[in-house]
């Protein structure tokens, strides 16, 4: 320590300049020429030669593993939408419904129909009953020798007719139901239900709108799952396989997640040449929609990785604390890479075999002494 009265106010003067650096921000200034200050308890790094992955990377958008086009399967106009983009619906929950005339006509006029074939069968159930009993009574007087064999023959030829009215009226009957039924199903098309649960993310109607079938309503996507779609190089087709384990970032994001690879769509497109790889994302609170890249590993070579924390960023520009052979710390810019895990590759500005700060990194400055 200086121990003058005027090392002593460069001193005190120092630690005021730190302390307002420590309060804004460590600004790497350097100490006064004399002064000579001893840190202790930083964590110090040892920059080794390590094995870097190569990553291969492509762009895409995510998109939910499950989504449903709801589409209007009638003709008619929407008198009710309960729903908006943005809204989470349950599975079964009515959305919306569809005046179609023609179509509750069609239903009305096929009930009709069973009641009518109802009414035909019962009409010939009746005559059956009496063609029954008619015979009964000539079967007998026939056995007694009462009437002719062609008289006996009539009634059992009635009989035989009645029963096959009845047979008839009744595929009639069955034939009416399954029409009426037919019918109910397509009537029933008028009410818009939530084939999944999940986030209403587009309405393309709005009450008062002539649809038609086919014509696009609502989508709904499930939140449970989403996947990155992204167009991979043509070179990576045949080195991707399903389950590979794959680093992704979505949205712009600086954080890498882990995702792994669900399907692989081996169909080239001749003017992009690239192939669909859809991977599978990890964790909430991810939407569809949002733009991701993923980086698929293509080999190695070396590199230096430091920790992320270790690297201190202002505006444009990226700088660490190394320490020199005589335990000295400076300040150095450095050129930063990738991101691979919690470590950032260092591209240029360091070397092998140099020591650097990693933690406790708050009361350094340019010059100081590391204990």
């Amino acid at each position: 320590m200086i121990r003058s009265s005027f090392g002593a106010a460069v001193l005190a003067s120092f630690c005021v300049l730190t302390a307002v650096g420590c309060t804004g921000g460590n600004t790497g200034a350097p100490l006064p020429e004399g002064t000579h200050l001893k840190i202790k308890g930083v964590v110090l790094e040892t920059v080794q030669s390590r094995d870097v992955a190569e990553r291969q990377e492509a762009v895409g958008t995510v998109k939910a593993v499950t989504s449903a086009v709801i589409a209007a399967r009638v003709a008619g106009t929407v008198t009710q939408l309960a729903c908006q983009e943005g809204d989470r619906v349950r599975k079964g929950q009515l959305l919306g419904m569809i005046e179609a005339s023609e179509t509750a006509a069609g239903a009305a006029a096929a009930q009709a129909g069973v009641e009518e074939a109802k009414r035909a069968l019962e009409e010939f159930q009746s005559r059956k009953k009496l063609a029954d009993a008619t015979f009964q009574r000539y079967s007998r007087l026939y056995a007694e020798q009462a009437v002719t064999r062609q008289e006996f023959e009539i009634r059992q030829s009635e009989q035989e007719v009645a029963a096959m009215g009845v047979t008839r009226a009744e595929h009639r009957l069955t034939q009416a139901r399954e029409s009426a039924r037919a019918a109910g199903i397509v009537a029933d098309y008028s009410r818009v239900i939530a084939p999944i649960g999940g986030l209403v993310t587009a309405k393309a109607v709005d009450r008062g709108a002539s649809v038609f079938p086919g014509m696009q309503l609502l989508t709904i996507e499930e939140e449970s799952g989403f996947r990155l779609e992204v167009q991979a190089p043509e070179t990576l087709l045949g080195r991707i396989s399903v389950g590979q384990a794959v680093d992704v970032s979505i949205d712009g994001s600086s954080t890498i997640q882990n995702g792994r690879t669900a399907e692989i769509v081996p169909l080239v497109d001749p003017a992009s040449r690239t192939f669909v790889v859809k991977v599978s994302l990890p964790g909430k609170g991810i939407r569809s929609g949002s733009y991701g890249r993923a980086f698929f590993p293509v080999g190695s070579t070396k590199g230096l990785l430091v920790p992320k924390a270790a690297l201190i960023e202002r505006g444009a520009l990226t700088s660490l604390w190394v320490i020199d052979s005589r335990n000295n710390v400076r300040m150095r810019l450095v050129k930063p890479g990738r991101q691979i895990g919690d470590r950032v590759e260092v591209l240029s500005g360091l070397s092998a075999g140099e020591r650097i700060a990693v933690g406790n990194m708050e009361q350094l400055t340019d010059g100081a002494e590391v204990e």
